[in-house]
């Protein structure tokens, strides 16, 4: 239903959007970008008899048919009665007024419990008595200084959890948002098992290895992008070898929409002091254009001396083929995913970006979807090293990765969805 609606919103650059009110039709005016279709709220709701409300630090409530939505400017995120919904595009502030996606009154509204019905046919949306079957009704939120004080940063992540016991109860209990069209992300925890990846040392020399680091991380980004709505496939949850070729086997039946790969890198030797190197990079499928591109790719596919002969891929020329056709069709996304890791990860970690990078990693290859691998910093440098290591550091990183795919995929049902006639 969702994907219809993307589709009959892109097409033919509509203008208005009809809402049915005590029987009488009257048309709304919509603003199309490049960000997206756009309604103002205030127009939109207060005929549905809804009201929109300014809060402080550019936040906005948007009540309407029995549902109160927290938005702010520039967050692809709305909020209702602890929930938190992505949006294909950000709400936005435009001289003054707020403007939300069509697709929050749209979509979101009515699978959050409010008291309306999309005609796609007709581009109407008309209030019901009834919530729509199989809603599930949320409260509204605390407004005003009571609003302000109970949640500082609503559209912000305010249940920090980790992958230990402790945390558990606390994760099971947390609301999971379950959109109608559900995009799946497939996390992949780097080595493995007998495979223990990179080794280093944090600054109080205990030991470090690539494949504790990058499955605490992976625990941690499943448990918020589930927290964000998201299904999560993960393909491994235990310290145990999967073999390269399967884990974009298991992302392709899973039929993700992402497969992210999470690797702990290692300075080169025979750099002038490969111990100050430090930082985080990204990667896409594609041939590698520098000899530190080739060495970290040499570097990460080095598993399968671990992998039996029966795991290993055979050499198959026609096999090769349609991969590189399967790849090449997902290569722009790809590219665009990794610039959105970038960014998310710059604002999070300690040690400088690395910038997007390209090279033959065997693991990316059989996934058929847009794919990266990113490399979170330097195990060989121990500031790095301790902060990777660390509970906070992971969560850190998990929370910046779960950004950059949310950011990623609103981007996309822009391009296929609600973007400027594309």
């Amino acid at each position: 239903m969702f994907a219809l609606l993307l589709a009959a919103l892109a097409a033919g650059r509509p203008d208005s959007l009809r809402l049915a009110v005590a029987g009488r039709d009257s048309a709304i005016a919509v603003r199309v970008d490049a960000q997206g279709t756009f309604v103002a709220a205030d127009a939109a709701v207060i005929p549905l008899g809804g009201r929109v409300q300014r809060l402080p630090n550019h936040r906005f409530l948007v009540s309407v048919a029995g549902v109160a939505f927290e938005v702010a400017d520039r967050v692809p995120f709305a909020l209702s009665d602890g929930r938190l919904y992505p949006l294909v595009a950000a709400a936005r502030e435009r001289d003054g007024r707020l403007e939300v996606p069509v697709q929050l009154l749209t979509d979101v509204a009515p699978r959050a419990g409010a008291h309306l019905r999309w005609d796609l046919t007709a581009r109407r949306l008309s209030p019901v008595a009834e919530p729509l079957p199989g809603a599930a009704r949320a409260a509204a939120p605390p407004s005003g200084a009571a609003a302000d004080a109970a949640s500082p940063s609503p559209l912000r992540d305010t249940s920090r959890r980790t992958a230990k016991g402790a945390d558990k109860s606390a994760a099971a209990a947390a609301p999971i948002v379950r959109p109608a069209h559900q995009r799946v992300v497939v996390v992949d925890a780097g080595h493995g098992g007998r495979d223990p990846g990179m080794r280093g040392w944090s600054p109080d020399r205990t030991p470090v290895r690539e494949k504790d680091v990058t499955l605490g991380v992976a625990l941690q980004l499943e448990q918020e992008l589930e927290r964000r709505g998201y299904a999560v496939v993960m393909t491994r949850r235990t310290d145990t070898l999967i073999a390269l070729d399967d884990r974009g086997r298991i992302a392709n039946r899973s039929k993700g929409d992402l497969f992210i790969s999470v690797h702990v890198n290692a300075a080169n030797p025979n750099w002038k002091e490969p111990r100050a190197a430090r930082g985080f990079e990204t990667y896409f499928l594609a041939e590698a254009k520098t000899e530190d591109e080739r060495r970290v790719a040499q570097m990460e596919n080095e598993v399968v001396r671990f992998e039996t002969a029966a795991d290993a891929p055979k050499d198959d020329p026609l096999g090769f083929i349609i991969n590189d056709m399967a790849q090449n069709e997902h290569l722009r996304e790809s590219n665009d995913l990794a610039e959105s890791m970038q960014g998310a990860l710059r604002r999070v970690h300690p040690g400088p970006s690395r910038g997007v990078k390209q090279a033959g990693f065997r693991v990316l290859v059989k996934a058929y979807m847009p794919a990266v691998l990113v490399e979170i910093g330097f195990g060989t440098n121990v500031a790095d090293a301790a902060f990777m290591s660390s509970e906070s550091g992971q969560r850190s990183l998990a929370n910046a990765i779960a950004d950059a795919a949310v950011e990623y995929l609103a981007r996309y049902e822009q391009r296929v969805g609600l973007g400027a006639g594309r």
